[in-house]
């Protein structure tokens, strides 16, 4: 297989006017399984348990919980495998990453006048910093489309708009539709469909016939990390509360490059194209803030029940998109030398998304100093996202998709420890639904993990796997919707495995 990139981007079409696509947004919504290896091992089931620096993010309570100050530092090694099949062809794509999840500390202040330990006894402050989402991975498949070919794209942005308005532009002040005409007619893909002096129908260059052959591969890197800033305070050691106010912070980049070509006939005179290679470097940064509202109550000893609040994540955000079109014509006397297509880059405006609030309810049960068994229930509404401002037209089109294509969603994480002396044993699962109303896009999540911890006295460390799967069907598009050219589905199969080490330091 030759290593082409293919881009591969689900939701929506890309705006003619903007770049921000339903992927995007869901792309920034949904969280992985991150934090400390205890709560990894336990599927992020600590709502109603807390005393660990990554429970702040279930419910800010927690750090009430803790006995002593602490301090602690996860690292992680991340293996993801995508498993494609493209028209009957299959192909596999490894990823391997090692990155610093996790870094964090707390601080407990006991009121010491209150000699019976009624009403507010114990103050906490913590700051935890959690990369909630690692975006380095690859996806590649290839195989043969018996009957869509990238000139199918070309055609469909282009049809409609004028020859005039994008003929003679040098890419100047072009919206993404004219660009994408653009590049398609400057390397001769597409040419008007008759003699009329400034047309706005073409026809594709592309040699006809089907069975096009195409490769595709989609590398990404980067984060979404999110920096908490906490207060919380226990009541009788019976009733926690607590706040977290959340910094955000993303920096993701995409490359990618479509490879498309046919040994369909050629004619004698007439040049066809029967090569194409098509390059997109997306890059997106910004930040963000959310905040983060949580309680505990003890029922008994033993049984302990959270209820907690994350409020939306409002980002500013910004885009930059690269793109190099290169396509080679032949006849049956032999290939011309490539036609080229290389804009400068488009830096799109600053753009706001608010991203959905989640509700958290949790139940747990202690057995004393011997182990505990713990369950949180969390509700998610994808469909309140929302691209910013809501009185632009562009985004308001796009938010009533969302709104169409994305859903209500159920999480459930449960997790175990058992205890023996200074060891500890750990055990979860954990069940995702999808964000998308057709549970295609990207499907369900099935998790499980385990872990073991050992406590050395001031200090403890703490081992974790975790392993998740989800699979997801993507358009094999550059347009991205289903009536943009190339209409056809990938169908992927991921797999994570992630290894974590976290190391606690009482101080």
């Amino acid at each position: 297989m030759k290593k082409y990139l293919f881009l591969i981007l689900s939701g929506l079409s890309i705006s003619t006017v903007q770049s921000q696509e339903i992927s995007d947004a869901v792309r920034y919504s949904l969280e992985n399984l991150n934090g400390t290896a205890r709560f990894r091992a336990m599927s992020g089931a600590f709502g109603a348990l807390g005393g660990d620096l990554s429970s702040l993010n279930v419910n800010p309570a927690g750090s009430a919980i803790f006995a002593n100050n602490q301090m602690g530092i996860t690292a992680s090694n991340t293996n993801t495998k995508n498993n494609s099949n493209y028209f009957g062809s299959t192909n596999t794509e490894k990823e391997n990453s090692f990155d610093f999840n996790q870094a964090g500390l707390v601080f407990v202040f006991n009121n010491n006048n209150n000699r019976n330990n009624e009403g507010w006894n114990k103050f906490s402050l913590a700051i935890n910093y959690d990369n909630k989402n690692n975006f380095d991975n690859t996806i590649g498949s290839f195989g043969i489309n018996p009957t869509n070919s990238i000139g199918n794209y070309f055609l469909n942005y282009a049809n409609g708009i004028p020859l005039n308005s994008f003929q003679n532009s040098n890419y100047e002040n072009l919206d993404y539709a004219a660009q994408q005409a653009l590049l398609a007619y400057d390397t001769f893909i597409i040419d008007p469909a008759n003699n009329d002096p400034n047309p706005n129908e073409y026809i594709s260059n592309v040699t006809e016939g089907g069975n096009y052959y195409q490769e595709n591969t989609v590398i990404t890197n980067g984060y979404n990390g999110k920096l908490s800033f906490n207060a919380a305070a226990s009541c009788n050691d019976k009733f926690f509360i607590g706040i977290n106010l959340n910094s955000h912070f993303v920096d993701y980049t995409q490359s990618s490059v479509f490879y498309e070509d046919n040994d369909n006939p050629l004619e004698p005179t007439s040049y066809r194209v029967n090569k194409v290679q098509f390059n997109n470097d997306l890059y997106t940064y910004g930040s963000g803030f959310s905040f983060q509202l949580g309680i505990i109550g003890k029922i008994t000893n033993e049984a302990r029940v959270g209820l907690s609040y994350e409020s939306p994540t409002w980002y500013k955000l910004n885009d930059k998109l690269t793109q190099t079109l290169i396509a080679v014509s032949a006849n049956l006397s032999g290939s011309l030398e490539p036609d080229v297509a290389d804009p400068r880059p488009n830096v799109y405006a600053p753009y706001k998304l608010q991203t959905p609030g989640k509700l958290t309810a949790s139940f747990a049960y202690v057995f004393g100093k011997t182990g505990l068994i713990s369950i949180d229930y969390s509700y998610k509404n994808y469909g309140n996202t929302k691209f910013k401002p809501e009185y632009d037209s562009h985004y308001q089109v796009l938010n009533n998709a969302m709104d169409r294509a994305l859903s209500k969603t159920n999480e459930v994480r449960i997790g175990g420890e058992y205890k023996i002396e200074k060891l500890s044993l750990r055990a979860g699962y954990r069940f995702e639904e999808s964000p998308y109303e057709n549970k295609i896009t990207i499907g369900d999540l099935n998790g499980y993990s385990a872990g073991l911890g050992y406590n050395f006295g001031g200090t403890r460390a703490d081992l974790s796997y975790a392993y998740a799967k989800r699979n997801s069907y993507q358009f094999i598009n550059q347009g991205q919707t289903p009536n943009q050219g190339l209409t056809d589905v990938t169908k992927i199969n991921s797999i994570n495995n992630t290894v974590s080490l976290t190391l606690l330091f009482e101080l």
